[in-house]
């Protein structure tokens, strides 16, 4: 069992709609409650909708009918005003006047580059190729295998490659949804004895230029695949990093560069099975000098009944990249089996949390 050295997840009154809905159903019956969760596809699809035709850019501060928003889009208009009442009566939009709507706060925080990326995040969560992919969920039951290879005979990461506009959607997704890991990091962790720090799978940089930024006297490397890599370059850069900060191109699955003083693997463990994580973990160990550390941004999952985002993020992993969420003795295992000793999980958020990991077995 994981030592009093896990701190327990703070308890947190603002939860999720998905974390707070076991509460939600015990306030009316059992088969409305359950009616309930299946009906979620249809605001999921609307929403979708309205990120795909791009509405919130085409309203922007002003007040557009379904007849001007049809020409637009290229939609039939009666249909269309059907989609918009019903955005409204999600609170996305707002009807001012009979068949003439206006962006609410929430409704403006889906134009294209509005902080937070929810656009490009409802685009992919919410997107065809999921969809599709969620249409075998049962496959994935049967055969323990991700629903991507049935829907599309390849994996989610050559999908992303092989369709460049996904890809791009999803990296910027990444940002949106784990954009507040980078702050809430650097308050729970010290970064002061390192010198150098390498964010493996790091995406754009999102996270390693927040750590970087907090502490001036840090080097950093991020190690990406290639298509990933302008991006990367282009965010460090405006961010005004390039002088301590390198991108480089490779895969954690063949070789990592030695030498540095902590390993990051932030939302990348979850992504595959114990097998490749150990593939990845080793890889890992094998760079590192003896007074390294490895830090892990994930969720940690609490045990019983408990309820937590990660529960349900385990469903999207087995569908869609054939990985997996973990528990703390999970993860305490797996890393042992690898090599290291897993000193301490810090959570930084209601979701989230950071495990140190240091060289040696349990």
């Amino acid at each position: 069992m994981v030592s009093n050295v896990f701190a327990s997840e703070p308890p947190n009154p603002h939860r999720s709609v998905a974390s707070a809905a076991p509460a939600a159903a015990a306030d009316q019956p059992p088969h409305l409650a359950l009616i309930e969760m299946a009906a979620a596809i249809w605001k999921a699809r609307a929403v979708y909708a309205a990120a795909r035709l791009e509405l919130a850019d085409l309203i922007g501060d002003g007040r557009r009918t379904a007849e001007e928003l049809a020409h637009a889009t290229g939609t039939h208009a009666p249909s269309l005003r059907r989609l918009l009442r019903a955005l409204a009566s999600c609170g996305v939009l707002t009807e001012v006047e009979p068949a003439r709507f206006a962006l609410t706060p929430l409704g403006a925080a889906l134009r294209t580059g509005a902080p937070g990326a929810a656009r490009a995040t409802v685009l992919t969560l919410g997107g065809d190729w999921q969809w599709q992919a969620w249409g075998r969920f049962l496959h994935s039951l049967r055969t323990g295998q991700p629903a991507m290879g049935e829907a599309f005979g390849c994996g989610v990461f050559d999908y992303l490659t092989a369709n460049p506009q996904d890809g791009a959607h999803f990296n910027e997704a990444m940002v949106g949804m784990h954009g507040a890991d980078g702050p809430a990091v650097v308050k729970a962790y010290d970064f002061s004895s390192l010198s150098t720090v390498a964010d493996l799978g790091g995406g754009t940089g999102m996270l390693l230029t927040t750590i970087l930024q907090a502490n001036p006297h840090l080097r950093g490397l991020l190690l990406e695949l290639p298509e990933t890599l302008p991006q990367a370059r282009q965010f460090i850069d405006a961010r005004g990093l390039s002088n301590r900060c390198d991108a480089v191109a490779g895969d954690f699955f063949k070789h990592v560069p030695p030498g540095h003083d902590a390993y990051i693997l932030a939302h990348v463990l979850h992504d595959w099975t114990d097998e490749q994580c150990l593939t990845i973990l080793r890889h890992c160990r094998r760079a590192m000098p003896p007074h390294g550390r490895l830090l892990i941004v994930e969720a940690v999952l609490p045990p019983g009944d408990a309820p937590h985002q990660g529960k349900m993020m385990d469903l999207l992993m087995l569908t869609i990249t054939g990985g997996l969420e973990r528990t703390a003795d999970e993860f305490a295992a797996l890393l042992a089996e690898a090599g290291y000793r897993l000193t301490r999980v810090v959570p930084i958020s209601v979701h989230q949390s950071m495990l140190e990991a240091v060289p040696g077995g349990s």
